[in-house]
């Protein structure tokens, strides 16, 4: 689940160093490592300007979080990049639970603004914005938003695993 429910509450800088760590660890094409998290936290100069970069519909819940993140991948470094930077993100997400903390990736966020408020040269690419942050209750949302706030549903196992040609409905 990528809950949308947070506390207004910053994250720390320690909070956040340890969350890139977990994320550096994560392995990439020939080691390459095409990432990186540009962040700012709800409490420091940046968060104005991060604050702009979700779609409107995003910024309606994620402006709670304790912090942004924008993860860019590195197009010079890997032609796989973007996976690498995936996986990356991946266990960034992991700490973060292990950490008592939530996490929702968005894909609603302008990259062009991203670009512009992080001075980003062509070679790096905004991938996605995350907010992370300490889980609030569903109350604190919108009521179109509340009623989301649960867990999704998932594929059934045989669905996404096959041993050996991949089922024709899965291949579609």
């Amino acid at each position: 689940m990528s809950p949308r429910a947070f506390v207004a509450e910053p994250l720390s800088t320690a909070q956040m160093e340890q969350l890139a760590e977990a994320a550096r660890w994560a392995p990439s094409a020939s080691n390459k490592q095409p990432w990186h998290f540009a962040y700012a936290l709800r409490d420091d100069a940046n968060w104005q300007a991060f604050s702009q970069l979700p779609n409107e519909f995003n910024r309606r819940w994620c402006l709670n979080a304790g912090a942004l993140i924008v993860l860019l991948s590195d197009k010079q470094a890997s032609a796989k990049h973007s996976f690498d930077a995936g996986c990356a993100w991946g266990y960034l997400a992991l700490q973060a639970h292990s950490m008592g903390l939530a996490t929702h990736a968005m894909g609603g966020f302008s990259a062009d603004e991203a670009r512009t408020v992080l001075g980003l040269p062509e070679h790096l690419v905004p991938e996605i914005v995350i907010a992370v942050g300490r889980r609030a209750d569903a109350s604190v949302l919108p009521d179109d938003l509340r009623e989301r706030e649960v867990p999704s549903q998932r594929k059934p196992l045989t669905e996404v695993l096959s041993a050996g040609a991949v089922p024709t409905a899965a291949a579609a």
